[in-house]
């Protein structure tokens, strides 16, 4: 059977396990990382040496690790047409927004979320935290105005495309509140949360 090791609470566990549940795939899910620990164990950084999560393993002793080439992968693997465009250039926008929000929104979200989150009250940097805010409403625009032109990120149809920036979003709006009214952003936000499997992986899971 499929293993995904990882915690819940984890973004990038959260994209594999929000892509599992659009396949309905059989799998186990094994606690790994954070408080559980483990991550830094000798069998475990020979399936993954960067001791991060989540990992992939197979039956037959294939592992894969980094979360958007695992989505890829299961994509692929399963010719899920759900989650990979068949169009080349829809394909290649999904492609696009997974590695954006690599790059940009999850680099400028975490200073809020360890701050906010995985910080104590007295030792939180608040020009960090508020600086990463108005960064993360500067990415959050970006996708507004994508939004403004397709239904979802790589066209009009969900792919995998929009599961990184979906996740991230969720923290978005949890972290900040008082956030500027983003109409395509919201509207997007709004289809997406309503899928099953993003409200199980994601949306009820509280932040920590």
């Amino acid at each position: 059977m499929l293993k995904i090791w990882g915690r819940t609470t984890s973004s990038n566990v959260q994209k594999v396990m929000w892509a599992i549940g659009e396949l309905d795939l059989p799998h186990e899910r094994i606690d790994v990382g954070g408080a559980f620990g483990r991550n830094r164990e000798p069998a475990y950084l020979a399936m993954n040496p960067n001791g991060l999560v989540p990992t992939l393993e197979e039956d037959d002793g294939f592992v894969l690790w980094e979360s958007n080439a695992i989505l890829r992968y299961l994509a692929a693997k399963h010719r899920a047409r759900a989650l990979e465009p068949a169009d080349l250039r829809a394909r290649a926008l999904a492609d696009q927004w997974m590695d954006w929000q690599t790059s940009v929104m999850g680099v400028v979200i975490t200073p809020v979320f360890w701050g906010l989150i995985r910080t104590p009250a007295e030792k939180r940097d608040h020009q960090a935290i508020e600086a990463g805010k108005i960064k993360t409403t500067e990415a959050a625009a970006m996708l507004d105005a994508q939004l403004g032109k397709t239904r979802y990120l790589a066209g009009d149809a969900f792919s995998y495309g929009d599961i990184p920036a979906a996740v991230m979003s969720y923290r978005y709006r949890q972290l900040v509140p008082e956030r500027p009214k983003l109409a395509n952003f919201e509207r997007w936000y709004g289809e997406i949360s309503q899928r099953p499997a993003f409200h199980r992986h994601i949306g009820s899971i509280p932040l920590q």
